[in-house]
């Protein structure tokens, strides 16, 4: 498909945002998708009480492939369980893309055996994908207002994962009510400190707020919103 006819299409996309709710879904595992549930251009979503096992998790993208505009706004996830997954709740854009991630909330979310529960990755790129298409780019899906409250259980890798791009840091980012313990502790790693294990929560470019203290510690999560960061306006995104 010609560039500018999968660029109009992507506009109409986002201009098109859907409503929706689901609950009560499950990911079996020899489905096809393997993200649980795969959200992308939507907004106004209420997704609550729901059980998941193996796959993926909850992902919002992978967005922006193709340097495309994406636009995900005013989605909750509350009230899951998730039970040997590869990430928990997890945001995805891919590098040279544009649009904006705003006002998601993770709630009331319970993770066992869980590989990363908590994820953002500016950098995603599938394996799957040609050659080339996993190159540095310098624009990004602006990701902003992304709260995480109540998220609980065991993970086997890490149990938080931030890699924001340089161009488009991740803000407003707020925690509350994390406690996260690995499945087996490793030698010489104790949950509640700041070890620089591999294990340790990974930040880059991620600028936000904790609201109570998280476990493990969060030290990498800065205060404050980054200078290189502004959230367009409504007529930029669409």
């Amino acid at each position: 498909m010609p560039p500018l006819r999968r660029e109009r299409r992507e506009h109409r996309r986002c201009v098109a945002a859907a409503r929706a709710r689901a609950r009560a879904v499950g990911n079996l595992r020899n489905s096809p998708n393997t993200d649980g549930i795969h959200l992308q251009n939507y907004k106004d979503v209420n997704i609550h009480h729901t059980d998941l096992a193996c796959g993926h998790g909850i992902s919002i993208g992978g967005l922006g492939r193709y340097n495309t505009k994406a636009c995900v706004s005013n989605i909750t996830v509350r009230d899951v369980s998730m039970f040997k997954t590869m990430t928990g709740v997890r945001i995805k854009t891919w590098q040279g893309g544009s649009g904006l991630v705003q006002g998601i909330r993770f709630a009331n979310i319970q993770v066992s055996e869980v590989q990363t529960p908590i994820m953002i990755d500016q950098f995603y790129c599938d394996k799957r994908a040609a050659a080339g298409a996993c190159t540095n780019q310098s624009s990004a899906v602006v990701v902003s207002g992304v709260q995480y409250e109540n998220i609980r259980g065991t993970y086997t890798t890490k149990a938080t994962h931030f890699a924001c791009s340089d161009s488009a840091p991740c803000s407003e980012i707020t925690m509350a009510g994390i406690q996260l313990q690995p499945l087996m502790v490793l030698p010489g790693h104790h949950p509640c400190s700041s070890s620089s294990s591999s294990s340790s929560p990974f930040c880059w470019q991620a600028f936000g707020e904790l609201y109570t203290p998280t476990v493990p510690p969060m030290p990498c999560l800065q205060t404050g919103k980054s200078a290189g960061n502004r959230v367009l306006s409504d007529h930029e995104q669409y």
